[in-house]
């Protein structure tokens, strides 16, 4: 039982910051090599890992960074 909540305690720290730090408004301007960094869900994981892409990069894989970024936006990089 101990151990069941140590994982959960564990958890909820690994996950506040970055709940905590999601964006309002659009996606901040930047060149083709800025990266935005946005959680992605993957089916199965408890923690929702971070990407950090360029918004071609992420239009590949069919995301939409002004849209989104609202949402799950995490950080700009360069």
């Amino acid at each position: 039982m101990a151990r069941t909540k140590l994982i959960l305690a564990l958890g909820a720290c690994l996950v506040a910051p970055t709940l905590a730090s999601a964006q309002s408004g659009p996606a901040p301007a930047g060149n083709a090599d800025t990266r935005y960094c946005m959680r992605i869900e993957l089916t199965g994981n408890l923690i929702e890992p971070v990407r950090c892409w360029t918004r071609d990069e992420w239009a590949e894989q069919g995301v939409d960074v002004d849209k989104e970024w609202a949402k799950e936006g995490i950080r700009v990089i360069g």
